[in-house]
């Protein structure tokens, strides 16, 4: 599979680009021979911080060494975001995860169709210090609306279900379903 830079400006952006890359070296593989239409997901995501303009944004994951091309390390990523907004007031650390999924699909002639876009966004605030042993990334230090609870706190089956991508891929299992039902008439 090749590597693809994530060098957009938006979750969209990049998602569109991994979705289009990957489908076009599968699409061109001897290994993919195919006489229906495949697809192809892709996504990005990452934290929005309203306090910080919507940082960190797509630069998420390399958050702390933002001159580099690679991912920084969660604790780096999370000191870096409780440094900047060490004189923020709770009221005003709103914030929200963020997904984009993209599908690509690659039709029996392996022309790639533009990606449809599906996004999710799960609201919440950031604490003045991280709670919770599970989870990865930002989420020690993220409690979603409605709970007091981080998302390492809470447990895996529940951000699940609460989850920017689970609200995304929410969407796209609409999207699925309605071309399913379109198709049956």
């Amino acid at each position: 599979m090749p590597a693809v830079v994530e060098d957009a400006d938006t979750f969209a952006g990049n998602a569109t680009k991994k979705a289009v890359e990957l489908a076009r070296w599968l699409s061109s593989s001897p290994l993919i021979t195919h006489h229906t239409s495949l697809f192809v997901l892709a996504d990005d995501s990452g934290l929005e911080v309203d306090a910080l303009n919507g940082a960190p944004g797509v630069h998420s994951a390399r958050f702390a060494a933002l001159d580099k091309m690679e991912n920084s390390k969660d604790a780096d990523n999370n000191a870096k975001l409780l440094r900047l907004l060490k004189e923020v007031p709770l009221e005003k650390r709103t914030g929200r995860f963020r997904c984009v999924i993209a599908l690509a699909e690659i039709n029996p002639q392996s022309a790639i169709r533009n990606p449809q876009l599906f996004d999710g966004a799960c609201e919440g605030r950031i604490q003045f210090a991280a709670s919770g042993q599970g989870g990865f990334g930002y989420d020690p230090l993220f409690v979603p609306d409605g709970f007091t609870q981080s998302f390492a706190e809470l447990g895996e089956d529940v951000k699940n279900q609460l989850s920017h991508r689970a609200k995304a891929l929410a969407k796209l299992e609409k999207f699925f379903y309605h071309q399913d039902t379109k198709a049956q008439s």
